[in-house]
């Protein structure tokens, strides 16, 4: 991999556009493309062609596109995966339709549950049993699989997941399960010691199923993305990103494709991360605001919260466990179903609903002009003078107002005695005070106070709305970075090579197994490193993590450990890292009871350059807009002439005060009443609180 001078494209397929960024030696080019639903990759094509020209470069002279997309994570929330066949061990083909005891509503009698992503009919058990410590208590019965594998090939399956009990710890019964399968059928096989080697077979099996289940669509798509590029002339390799925020080969990407789920989000954090980084701000709350979705994600010490397991699909807003789980490492952010395609409705109690479902690209809010008829954000964004009807998206896409307000009074309005103007004030605020709501959730759960952060917004729709949730929010500062309405794709050039291994095995922590301990990492490292050398043939650093509990506890924290083979010695040195960690997280220790480990983690990683520092600066010279048009101003309450600044006329260090809109290509930044805007030294937006700038 080229570390200097090379050309890298990132390219991010969302759920209503598609975001190209090319990086030519340091200069972005950028665009914004409506993705393509039946043939993904047609917008890619199209979204490089436009930048390519604008650079005046041809498709040869790239040297590396990365890629994130969110088609893995639609094809399970719209189970549109291929026919899935679950192996699993006898006595436990209900597992993941049975779930847990958790209930993430316990008092509610119609509780609704996601459906398991494999039918009962298509869930097959054979005989064979490992221990908790990985013994052999029975052998596997390999008869019985052959039989099935005949009785799989009979029936129109598109791919098999296997996931046997304990396997984490002795994976033997599930690669020769996998053997034998492969033996007799042409059909892609996952097993679930390699997708995702952790104990809890609810979740274990889970993943194996949703890998199995989005392969083949993932491999196709990945394959006929790889065709076309070439086609096109480019001969550069392609990587992906993957929800834990690192790169890695197509060719792992299609093995693995359950690692993509929150792959475009992920760069997102990344892309605030640096940001944070570039400007010394150690806590930070991203908000990423697209077409269909909007993200939230907590920043600490320039590094995006991570976790070992996130949910896809929730039932029921964005309450804990009411979705199905996903047990790969991941950014941790929490996702709600707001973004400036999200259709808007009232219910039967006459509330304002906004969300989860979206008009995408295709056919697109009702001002798109394109066949919408159901009023989205943008439609009411629009209405309230937000956007500029002819300048949409550069101008390439002419917003119709007239479509927009028919739409908003037929569904929202008429049911509420509100014209189109009042209704769109009423959507906007609820989707505000939920994406409010979402943050605040997000933050308790991880034990902060949301006002102490400073917000960075990115995103087509995010810099639309983020002014209005900073004062729901009670936050102070807000960054809109240069190019934000790219931001994800602008990540994806920021993100390392990286691959995170994990394993479970439980031990306790007195008298432990030091030399165990080192062959368990040694392997992990290699796995990970393996991953990593694919892409990068620089320096490769590590990051160990022990997963550890008190014996008896139902969870368990992250400890860092160091880098390096340990010995008996180490034990006091763990459990005083333990310790310390359960005091950040629950305030004090517990003497007494023992301490044991569960999950390693080993990440590897390549190094990232370091990018420019700057210093905030919350003062700055006041310009006088000279374009005014009519805005409704949220805070207000009530429209008012707002100041129209385009962005590339601004330069570092000048001010303007709110209610303003800075209007560039790919997003407008909507400056509400209560705030200022200050143009920092790399030309970022601050939105400021008025009587903290000056």
């Amino acid at each position: 991999m080229k570390t200097g001078d090379d050309i890298r494209l990132g390219a991010d397929i969302g759920g209503t556009f598609t975001d190209i960024v090319l990086d030519v030696r340091g200069t972005l080019f950028s665009t914004k493309v409506l993705t393509t639903y039946m043939a993904p990759e047609q917008a890619i094509l199209d979204g490089i062609a436009i930048v390519i020209e604008q650079a005046g470069i041809s498709a040869n002279q790239i040297d590396m596109i990365i890629h994130g997309t969110t088609l893995a994570t639609n094809a399970l929330i719209e189970r549109r995966g291929a026919r899935t066949a679950l192996i699993t061990t006898e006595g436990f083909r209900d597992v993941i339709e049975m779930r847990t005891e958790n209930r993430f509503d316990q008092y509610d009698m119609n509780i609704v549950l996601p459906q398991p992503l494999i039918p009962r009919e298509d869930r097959f058990t054979v005989a064979g049993r490992m221990s908790a410590q990985g013994e052999e208590l029975l052998a596997l019965d390999e008869a019985a699989l052959e039989a099935l594998a005949k009785q799989i090939a009979a029936q129109d399956f598109g791919a098999i997941a296997i996931g046997f009990i304990h396997s984490y710890m002795n994976d033997a019964h599930e690669k020769r399960a996998r053997e034998i399968m492969e033996k007799h059928l042409d059909l892609p096989v996952s097993i679930s010691a390699e997708v995702s080697p952790q104990m809890r077979e609810y979740e274990r099996f889970n993943t194996v199923c949703a890998n199995a289940y989005v392969r083949p669509q993932m491999a196709d798509y990945l394959g006929r993305l790889q065709t076309r590029l070439k086609d096109m002339g480019t001969k550069c390799p392609v990587y992906m990103i993957h929800s834990g925020g690192g790169l890695v080969s197509v060719e792992t990407a299609a093995e693995f494709p359950v690692r993509l789920v929150e792959s475009g989000p992920a760069g997102g954090a990344i892309f605030a991360a640096d940001i944070a980084k570039s400007f010394g701000l150690d806590r930070v709350v991203s908000y990423d605001m697209g077409g269909t979705t909007a993200k939230i994600c907590l920043i600490e010490g320039y590094q995006p919260q991570t976790a070992r397991s996130f949910e896809v699909a929730r039932s029921s807003g964005f309450a804990k466990g009411s979705g199905m789980p996903i047990s790969i490492p991941v950014i941790e952010m929490i996702e709600i179903g707001a973004g400036g395609g999200s259709i808007a409705s009232v219910d039967a109690m006459s509330r304002i609903q906004a969300g989860p479902e979206s008009a995408g690209s295709e056919p697109g809010p009702a001002c798109y002009a394109k066949g919408g008829t159901r009023p989205a954000i943008t439609d009411a964004d629009l209405l309230l003078g937000k956007l500029d009807p002819d300048n949409f998206a550069g101008g390439k896409i002419r917003l119709d107002a007239g479509a927009a307000a028919t739409a908003m009074e037929l569904h929202v309005g008429a049911k509420l005695g509100l014209d189109a103007q009042a209704a769109a004030f009423g959507v906007c605020d609820v989707v505000d005070e939920n994406m409010a709501n979402a943050a605040r959730v997000h933050a308790v759960e991880n034990g902060k106070n949301i006002s102490d952060n400073t917000m960075i917004a990115f995103g087509g729709a995010a810099p639309l709305h983020a002014a209005r949730l900073c004062e729901k929010l009670g936050v102070a500062r807000c960054l809109i970075p240069q190019s934000a309405g790219v931001g994800s794709a602008i990540g994806f050039l920021r993100a390392p090579f990286g691959y995170e291994a994990v394993a479970s095995q439980i031990q306790k922590l007195a008298g432990f197994d030091a030399a165990g301990l080192n062959a368990l990492l040694s392997d992990l490292r290699a796995t990970a490193e393996g991953f990593v050398r694919a892409g990068t043939d620089g320096e490769i650093l590590c990051d160990i993590t022990a997963f550890m509990r008190y014996a008896g506890q139902g969870w368990e924290i992250p400890v860092p450990l160091p880098v390096r083979d340990f010995t008996a010695a180490d034990e006091a040195m763990i459990e005083d890292a333990f310790k310390a960690r359960y005091a950040a997280f629950f305030g004090r220790a517990v003497e007494g009871p023992e301490i044991e480990f569960v999950t390693f983690s080993v990440k590897a990683y390549d190094q990232r350059p370091d990018g420019e520092r700057h210093t905030l600066n919350e003062s700055g010279e006041a310009i006088a807009p000279t374009a005014f048009r009519p805005v409704f101003d949220l805070a207000e309450g009530q429209e008012r002439d707002t100041a129209i600044v385009a962005r590339t006329a601004l330069r570092p260090g000048n001010r303007v005060a709110g209610p303003a809109v800075i209007v560039e290509d790919e997003t407008s930044t909507v400056v509400t009443s209560p705030f200022d805007v200050v143009v920092q030294s790399d030309g970022s937006l601050l939105l400021v609180r008025k009587g903290l700038s000056q």
